[in-house]
C-alpha cells in the first residue's frame, strides 16, 4: 500500500527543515491532536493515537538534506515513512511524505483512511512551523 501527502511549502531552508526532522523530539509538534503517547528513545520514537496501538518508528536512512526514511521497528508491521525535502529558495523548501506498507488486503482496507489522515496532518502542521 502506497500513500502520499500533498506537497507542502515550508518556511524553513532545506537544511533547517532536514535538521528539524532529524531531531525526533520535533515530531511531537507535527502529531495530531489526539496523541496519547510520544517518547523519543535514541534513533527511534514511539507514539500512539487514541484508539490505535503504539507504533515505534526508527530512523532507517538519512540523505542530507533531502530525505529521511523512518521505518517500523516491529516486523509485524512492515512499513516506511519517507520525508522528501526539496529546496525552493534559501529560506523555503517543499516537503512531501510517502508511506509504503506491506499489509494484507484486509489490514490495508482498515488502515488506509486513518493513515492518509495521519500523514496529511503531519504535512499540514509542517507548513505552520
Amino acid at each position: 500500500m502506497n500513500l502520499e501527502s500533498k506537497k507542502s511549502t515550508i518556511n524553513k531552508s532545506q537544511k533547517e527543515f532536514f535538521e528539524f526532522l532529524s531531531n525526533l523530539e520535533n515530531f511531537r509538534q507535527l502529531m495530531p491532536e489526539n496523541i496519547e503517547k510520544f517518547e523519543v528513545d535514541g534513533e527511534s520514537f514511539i507514539f500512539s493515537l487514541k484508539g490505535m496501538p503504539e507504533i515505534r518508528l526508527v530512523v532507517k536512512e538519512k540523505q542530507e538534506f533531502d530525505k529521511i526514511i523512518l521505518g517500523a521497528a516491529s516486523s509485524k508491521l512492515n512499513f516506511t515513512l519517507t520525508a522528501l525535502i526539496n529546496k525552493i529558495s534559501d529560506s523555503s523548501c517543499e516537503s512531501q511524505l510517502l508511506f509504503e506498507g506491506d499489509f494484507n488486503p484486509m489490514m490495508a482496507m482498515m488502515v488506509k483512511k486513518p493513515l492518509q489522515k495521519f500523514i496529511d496532518t503531519l504535512s499540514e502542521k509542517a507548513t505552520n512551523l
